[in-house]
């Protein structure tokens, strides 16, 4: 009996930012359905990916993908996959509930490779200068930008740096758009 296909979504690392690694959304939906997986969609324009398909673990996903987009694609990125379950639990545990409600576009949550150390999260903690805050559950941070992303000291070097593991970003409204996909 084969195996049921399970919703995904993946998120890519630093594309079409700032004029960075520019690829088309079509062109990725293209290459993921050429891998063989199905329903491929994709959300706005910085690398939101959704899609059926593949018994793998998120992890084993995302070495795969990795290699194949630098192979086949020559896009060096980090994928961040999490299962449609995965995701749910990931806004079930957002600790900032109000801020959700608030005012989500300046809430983000930030894929990682790997679960921070809770040394590393204080260290993270210490370092803010501004109004942000910060925390993390497992492969996850969640920051609050009360002022606006675009003027904080609390910057994507300085949080990989500091929590040592590479991630990508999106902001709560995404998140649920995200999650509202993988539903779909």
């Amino acid at each position: 009996m084969p195996a049921t296909p399970r919703n995904h979504l993946a998120l890519l690392r630093a594309v079409n930012v700032a004029g960075h690694q520019i690829i088309g959304m079509a062109h990725l939906r293209a290459w993921l359905t050429r891998l063989g997986f199905a329903d491929v969609r994709s959300l706005l324009q910085s690398g939101n990916l959704v899609f059926k398909g593949g018994a793998k673990s998120s992890a084993q996903l995302e070495r795969m993908l990795e290699a194949a987009a630098a192979k086949q694609l020559k896009l060096e990125t980090d994928f961040f996959v999490r299962s449609a379950a995965e995701w749910q639990e990931v806004i079930a545990h957002n600790p900032y509930p109000a801020e959700a409600e608030r005012d989500p576009g300046h809430l983000l949550v930030m894929c990682l490779k790997d679960a921070p150390a809770a040394a590393a999260v204080r260290a993270l903690q210490a370092a803010i200068t501004g109004r942000e805050t910060v925390r993390t559950w497992g492969a996850h941070a969640y920051l609050v930008y009360p002022d606006g992303v675009g003027r904080s000291r609390l910057t994507i070097a300085l949080i990989e740096r500091t929590l040592g593991s590479r991630g990508t970003g999106r902001n709560w409204n995404t998140v649920l758009k995200l999650e509202a996909a993988t539903q779909a």
